[in-house]
C-alpha cells in the first residue's frame, strides 16, 4: 500500500503496554518523512511535466523531420520531372530543327532544279536567238552583197 502525505500525517500509533517508542521522536520521524515524501511528490510532478514537455518537443521535431523528408521527397520528384521535361523538350526540339533542316533542304534542291530548268531554257533560247540573228545577219549580208552586185 503506498501512503500519501495525509496518511503519514494521520497516522496513528499503538502505544505498547511496556512504554514503547518515544512519541515526540516518532512524530519528528514522521514529520521528516512526510516532507520528503512532499518533496519527492513535487520533484516527480515538475519530472513528468519536464517529460511531458520533452515528449512535445520530440513529437513536434518528429513532424518537422517527416515534413523535411516530403519536402526533400516532393523536390526530387519536381527534380526529375523537371529532367525529363528538358530531355524530352531537347528531343523535340532536335527533332523540329532537323525536320526544318530537311524542308529548308528539300526546298533549296527544288528551287535548285527549278533554277537549272530556267537555266537550260535560257540557254535555249539564246541559242535559238542566236541562230535567228546568225540567220538574219546572213541574209542582210546575202542583201548587201547583192546590192552592191546590182542584183537588187
Amino acid at each position: 500500500m503506498n501512503f500519501t502525505p495525509d496518511d503519514l500525517q494521520n497516522m496513528v500509533f499503538r502505544k505498547s503496554i511496556m512504554g514503547g517508542f518515544d512519541e515526540d521522536q516518532v512524530n519528528e520521524t514522521l514529520d521528516k518523512v512526510i516532507e520528503d515524501y512532499n518533496s519527492f511528490i513535487s520533484q516527480i510532478a515538475e519530472l513528468k511535466d519536464r517529460i511531458n514537455l520533452l515528449n512535445e518537443g520530440i513529437q513536434y521535431y518528429k513532424k518537422m523531420e517527416q515534413s523535411l523528408e516530403n519536402t526533400i521527397m516532393i523536390a526530387r520528384q519536381t527534380c526529375e520531372e523537371m529532367k525529363t521535361n528538358a530531355f524530352e523538350k531537347a528531343q523535340n526540339i532536335v527533332k523540329e530543327a532537323e525536320n526544318q533542316a530537311q524542308e529548308i533542304l528539300l526546298n533549296a534542291r527544288s528551287e535548285l532544279a527549278r533554277v537549272k530548268m530556267e537555266y537550260e531554257d535560257v540557254k535555249k533560247k539564246i541559242a535559238a536567238f542566236k541562230s535567228k540573228a546568225e540567220l538574219a545577219l546572213t541574209a542582210q549580208l546575202e542583201l548587201l552583197k547583192k546590192m552592191d552586185e546590182g542584183i537588187v
